[in-house]
């Protein structure tokens, strides 16, 4: 590659710095004063027919009835679904919309839109305002911010809140595979991690789980910052795990 090649490339990875904060930046100004939000995810080729569809509304409308502003990818199918309850019940509705080759057009339901380029400033801005995710059946983007939901909780990066996943029949393979393989047969996790999330078939359940965790109360609020004494060893230094010394206790603000 030629100096001037060069360069210009390294030109372009230092400007590239600038085009990511200014996500950041555009993120915190337009939510900073958000109502405390529930972040809501499933997949973009859900139809209106479908029964997750109907589902996502209705759970999204009774959140938005509560004061609950409520947070989603900005797509169609179960965001679509979860923006238009929320709209409909005269809610916060936010988008946080990316641009993608194909799938993703943002819905009409938003009452707040923000436009991303980057995956991990969309993330940020999931987790930070949020007070529990909700993950209805998607695909690989929906187990992505599943997983890196658990991850933040189990390594002490941000609070504890509710993870609820809906619809037993699709997420009862995954759930089983984790337990059985992950938690027993590899113990590549503590068989208490799976305490970190719920499954349900109720929207009523969901809404309750999470009006628990709003007033103080219930698994998730009880749940401890450390489970293991301060000066025992560890593992990997988990939530679960055991620390060499206690940490100090995540502020709202934690690492996101």
């Amino acid at each position: 590659m030629h100096s001037e090649d060069r360069a210009h490339r390294q030109a372009l990875e230092a400007w590239r710095i600038f085009r990511i904060m200014s996500e950041f930046v555009e993120g915190f100004e337009t939510l900073w004063n958000l109502p405390p939000a529930v972040s809501v995810f499933g997949s973009a080729r859900t139809p209106p027919t479908d029964p997750n569809y109907d589902a996502a509304r209705r759970c999204s409308r009774l959140l938005a009835e509560r004061g609950l502003a409520v947070i989603t990818g900005g797509g169609p199918g179960i965001m679509e679904a979860a923006n238009r309850g929320a709209r409909e019940a005269g809610g916060c509705s936010v988008g946080l919309n990316i641009s993608l080759p194909m799938e993703q057009a943002p819905n009409p339901y938003q009452t707040h839109a923000i436009n991303f380029d980057y995956f991990f400033a969309r993330k940020v801005m999931f987790v930070k305002h949020a007070k529990a995710f909700v993950i209805f059946p998607g695909g690989f983007g929906t187990l992505d911010e599943f997983f890196e939901a658990l991850t933040l909780i189990q390594t002490l990066k941000i609070r504890p809140f509710p993870v609820i996943c809906y619809n037993t029949a699709f997420w009862s393979g995954l759930i089983d595979w984790v337990r059985e393989a992950l938690a027993e047969r590899f113990a590549t996790i503590s068989p208490r991690d799976i305490e970190l999330f719920r499954v349900t078939d109720s929207v009523e359940e969901i809404v309750e789980l999470i009006d628990r965790h709003m007033r103080g109360e219930g698994a998730f609020c009880e749940m401890p910052e450390v489970l293991g004494p301060a000066g025992e060893l560890t593992a990997e230094g988990t939530r679960v795990g055991v620390r060499r010394t206690a940490p100090s206790l995540p502020t709202d603000e934690g690492a996101i």
